[in-house]
């Protein structure tokens, strides 16, 4: 898996300072889409020593958010950051649909985006948006995926 940039945000994961790291050879080619030069297989390989390397540049961060990749190589990373101390939040985008997918490692994550960018229904920020923002909640007993896709919306509102 390789990454073509980062950025520091405010807004991708809401309340969190978040260091995005954009991964490159998306495979679902969204119409329209706003990166699609990460659809190339191109940039930098993101290895555990390239991870601490972002992290350890990037003082203040809360929470390392993946923009792209599979979890097979999404997995190990966020278990990587939530190990380091002290560890961070961890947020990832797909533009697959993975809603509760057991192949999540959900221990691992705070945060998850799904769905692909569709043109006509709009990003995240328009409620008509088929696109998801949950929150993943670490309960005793459980794990709950808590829908906070509203807080991208003008005014921050469900209605």
């Amino acid at each position: 898996m390789k990454y073509t940039d980062t950025q520091i945000t405010f807004s991708e994961f809401p309340d969190e300072i978040s260091l995005l790291i954009n991964i490159s050879g998306c495979k679902f080619k969204c119409l329209g889409c706003h990166s699609p030069e990460l659809w190339k297989d191109v940039g930098t390989k993101l290895t555990f020593k390239e991870l601490h390397h972002l992290i350890s540049i990037n003082k203040g961060i809360t929470c390392v958010g993946f923009m792209g990749g599979n979890l097979k190589e999404v997995n190990p990373l966020a278990e990587y950051v939530k190990n380091i101390d002290p560890p961070l939040k961890v947020g990832w985008y797909t533009g697959g649909i993975i809603e509760e997918n057991e192949l999540l490692k959900l221990e691992f994550f705070d945060y998850v985006k799904t769905g692909p960018y569709i043109k006509e229904l709009g990003g995240l920020d328009c409620p008509s948006t088929n696109q998801k923002f949950y929150k993943i909640e670490h309960l005793e007993n459980e794990t709950k995926w808590i829908n906070l896709t509203y807080k991208f919306w003008k005014h921050g509102t469900k209605g």
